[in-house]
């Protein structure tokens, strides 16, 4: 994907159809669950769910701290979870969370990846995204930073 767009409604207008429509929707469950103080953009060529630089701007590489994004990717679409990945105990729960729901997970370090909108527990992303305050997923952060 091409990393010209500069909003999230061209992002997806530029997809297929039924990318477009499943990627809206996995766009308003992180709305709708998305905690105060993160905030909605584009960076890396992707919608992205972030913390403002003006709030944190110790990140490592000079973008802001990335809690979530989405992209269409070649072969599949992708969901970023970074609390799912920086933490042991939230990736279990949202292992075994993937699993009860009768879903099969599909899944790197922090990306899941899935073909269509079916595949995915829209109830477990939606409480995943809930699940981490701005001020704890900048306290883990910097412990993450800290150890090594």
């Amino acid at each position: 994907m091409a990393r010209s767009h500069t909003t999230i409604d061209s992002y997806l207008e530029s997809l297929p159809e039924e990318r477009r429509e499943a990627l809206r929707k996995v766009r308003e469950v992180i709305l709708k669950y998305l905690p105060e103080g993160y905030e909605e953009t584009m960076d890396f060529g992707m919608p992205c769910y972030v913390i403002p630089l003006e709030r944190f701007p110790k990140t490592y590489n000079g973008h802001p701290l990335m809690y979530a994004a989405f992209a269409s990717q070649k072969n599949y679409m992708a969901l970023y979870l970074m609390s799912v990945y920086g933490s042991p105990n939230i990736e279990a729960w949202f292992r075994e969370a993937f699993a009860k729901a009768g879903k099969k997970l599909d899944m790197g370090k922090s990306c899941v990846r899935f073909k269509k909108l079916e595949d995915l527990p829209l109830d477990i992303i939606g409480q995943t995204i809930a699940r981490v305050s701005v001020e704890n997923y900048i306290a883990h952060y910097e412990a993450s930073r800290n150890r090594g």
